[in-house]
Formats: C-alpha cells, sequence, structure tokens
C-alpha cells in the first residue's frame, strides 16, 4: 500500500457539499487540502436546496454568492399554507427585507448546481480533489492522522470526516446509528413551460403546505426554468413494522385529504425512488486526536429547518476561520483549532437538531392543535422575525 505523507494539511474524506465547502474554506486561509471522494465523480442527488441568509453570507465572503445565485433563483416570499383548505396562513418577505435584516439574501439552487461551484471553486485554488478512495479507517495520534484506502495512506496534520448521515468515521467518536422518523419524501422537478397559468403564478416563492401528516414545500430553481417540489408524509406501513413502506400508494393516500393545487402536484414527483428520511440524535464530542467530524456527519438533521447545507457550510466556514486566527503564517495550533471549532458549533448545530422536531410536530398536527396553529399563523406580523433571527443571524 502506497502511503502519502506530508503533501497536504489536511485531508477531507467525503466530497459532498460539506467536504467541499471545507476544503476550499481551509484552502482560502492558506492551508493544502486533499479531498477524497469514495464515487467516481464528484456529484450530489437529489433536487433543490435552500439557503438562508446565514449561509449566502458565508458564501459572500468566500467570493461565491453571484455565482450561486446565478444559478440560482431569489424568491420574494417564504409563504405558509394549509394544504387541507388552501388558505394562505403566513409569509415571510425574502428580497429587500431579508437583505437588510441580515446582510445577506435568501436563495434557492439545485444542489447539484452548488456542488458545481464549489467544485470549479476548489479546482481554481488548487485543492487536490480525488475520486474512487473510499476511506475504510483513520488512525491519528498527538500530532498528525492518516486516512486508509484500499490503495493508499493519506497522512496529514488533520483528517475531516465530511462523510454524511451514513458516517463511518462517526463511530470513532458515538456508537449511535441514524434514527428513521417514519417519514419519506418525493422529489420532482418540472419545467415551468410545461405548468398551467395558476402553478406558473406561484413560482415566484417558496411554498409550504401543512397537513396532517404530511406537507409539500414548492420553489423555483435556475432562473425559474424549474419547478422543484417535495411532498413528505407519515408512513402507516413504516408505523406496523412492514419491510417495504413508503410507496406511491402510500403517498397518494397521504395527501388524498387535501385541496386540489397539491393534489395536481403529486402527479410530477418521481414515483421510482423515494427517500426516507432520517437523522441522528446530538452528540457533544465530535474531535478525536485529530480526526474532526464535519456537516452531517457531525450533526445530520431533519429538513424542516431548511439547514443542512447550511450548516454545512457554517462549519467550513468556522473551522476556516479557527484556523486563521494563527495569524503567523505557520502550523496552526490543531488542539486549540479543533477544540474551539467544536465548542463554538456543537451547541448552535444540537439547538437547531431539536428544533426541526419541534417544526415538524407543528407542520403535520391535526384537530385543535390545527386550529390553534393556523389562528397563530394568521395573527403573525409577516415582518416578525422573533422566530427565526437566531437561526437565520447566524
Amino acid at each position: 500500500m502506497h502511503t502519502v505523507t506530508g503533501d497536504v494539511d489536511v485531508v477531507v474524506v467525503g466530497g459532498g457539499i460539506g467536504g467541499l465547502a471545507n476544503a476550499y474554506a481551509l484552502s482560502l486561509a492558506g492551508l493544502r487540502v486533499r479531498v477524497l471522494e469514495r464515487a467516481a465523480a464528484f456529484g450530489e442527488v437529489g433536487a433543490g436546496l435552500q439557503l438562508a441568509p446565514n449561509a449566502t453570507r458565508i458564501l459572500r465572503e468566500w467570493g461565491l454568492l453571484d455565482e450561486v445565485v446565478g444559478r440560482g433563483c431569489m424568491p420574494r416570499r417564504l409563504v405558509f399554507r394549509d394544504a387541507v383548505d388552501g388558505t394562505e396562513l403566513t409569509h415571510v418577505p425574502l428580497r429587500d427585507d431579508v437583505e437588510a435584516r441580515y446582510g445577506a439574501p435568501y436563495a434557492v439552487i439545485h444542489r447539484s448546481d452548488l456542488l458545481d461551484a464549489l467544485y470549479a471553486a476548489c479546482r481554481r485554488i488548487g485543492v487536490d480533489l480525488v475520486t474512487d478512495s473510499a476511506v475504510t479507517d483513520v488512525r491519528t495520534d498527538g500530532r498528525s492522522a492518516t486516512a486508509i484506502t484500499a490503495r493508499q495512506q493519506h497522512t496529514a496534520a488533520v483528517v475531516l470526516a465530511a462523510d454524511g448521515l451514513h458516517s463511518t468515521l462517526r463511530a470513532r467518536l458515538s456508537p449511535d446509528e441514524p434514527v428513521c422518523s417514519g417519514y419519506v419524501a418525493y422529489r420532482g422537478t418540472v419545467p415551468t413551460a410545461d405548468l398551467d397559468a395558476d402553478r406558473a403564478a406561484a413560482l415566484d416563492d417558496v411554498t409550504v403546505w401543512f397537513a396532517p401528516g404530511c406537507h409539500l414545500v414548492q420553489y423555483p430553481l435556475r432562473g425559474g426554468a424549474l419547478l422543484n417540489q417535495v411532498a413528505v408524509f407519515a408512513s402507516p406501513a413504516w408505523a406496523h413494522g412492514a419491510s417495504t413502506w413508503g410507496t406511491p400508494g402510500e403517498l397518494d393516500a397521504a395527501f388524498a385529504d387535501t385541496c386540489a393545487p397539491v393534489r395536481g402536484a403529486l402527479g410530477d414527483l418521481w414515483r421510482d425512488r423515494w427517500w426516507p428520511m432520517y437523522d441522528r440524535a446530538p452528540i457533544s464530542r465530535w474531535v478525536d486526536g485529530r480526526l474532526a467530524l464535519t456537516g452531517d456527519a457531525a450533526h445530520p438533521m431533519l429538513q424542516y429547518l431548511a439547514q443542512g447545507a447550511c450548516q454545512a457550510l457554517e462549519d467550513a466556514y468556522v473551522l476556516a476561520e479557527q484556523v486563521a486566527k494563527g495569524g503567523d503564517g505557520g502550523e496552526p495550533d490543531w488542539d486549540r483549532v479543533l477544540r474551539a471549532y467544536q465548542e463554538l458549533r456543537e451547541p448552535r448545530t444540537t439547538r437547531i437538531q431539536r428544533t426541526v422536531h419541534v417544526w415538524g410536530d407543528m407542520w403535520h398536527c391535526d384537530g385543535l392543535t390545527r386550529t390553534l396553529r393556523n389562528a397563530l399563523f394568521r395573527d403573525r406580523d409577516p415582518l416578525d422575525h422573533k422566530h427565526i433571527g437566531w437561526l437565520w443571524g447566524g
């Protein structure tokens, strides 16, 4: 087995959004970085994602925001609707008001477009991007860490585990496993040219439709050329312990009592694949010697606050900021850097991981709880940010 030693400062395991964001941020801080991606190419599956101001502020500081916005969209409003009767409950203005409050915009983008932008940025800055390199283990001592693949060993001062929800390297710090929520997501995009007038009229917004046990999210992508849709529902088959669950039949049954615009959207979803929704419980320890967790390997979360990618970008920003605080151009004090990174990031991501469960319950409630939720949402001032300022402020 060939050993590559000392030619980089950091090895990043995983070439998704979090891995490439860390690679780029650390390169901006003056470090030499290698990314090891297990697949044959760098790529993302899925459809759209939302980037709140806490993420776009970072992209702007990295010099990447214009490219990201150029590939995505800047929606006018975040709109919440009752999916049963179709009425609007409340909305949040997203353009001038958000930029003025938080110093950065709210954007939506295709996952692959964000990854492509980060990949291109990493290439420009000189990150060593390696494919077909599944990491099986990491050895760490007081001064370095070594990522082991089938063909090579890559030694650096630090190894970052950016290997996602199903991270194998997280087992070095915690014995926990991914936790199934019992919900499943169906995704799909449709060319906006194929939409009828009523559906095309909503293309300027991010719209979330609430219903008992399910919800639908819609927003534009690629400059408005595509409508992105995600339908999520609780699977009765999963609750009953069935081995097969989340089927298209369950999808249709879950949304059977929703209004016509919601039911009509289901026909544009991909029916041949679906995504069970998992997260993990928060952990307080992210660092083992010179191995550190980042992104979903550290804090996988459910989707209700649309913060998964945003928090991965925050991780990368904070870690690079701590590296830069060394300031003298020499070897970073990695023990201090990694300790500060964990201390700064863990409380915030833990709060978000726990809050998303509360939001999920609120989105999917029924009966009297639904009636009270709708009344509270309708009474809300659209410019009131007391429940989101802590999140979008970063």
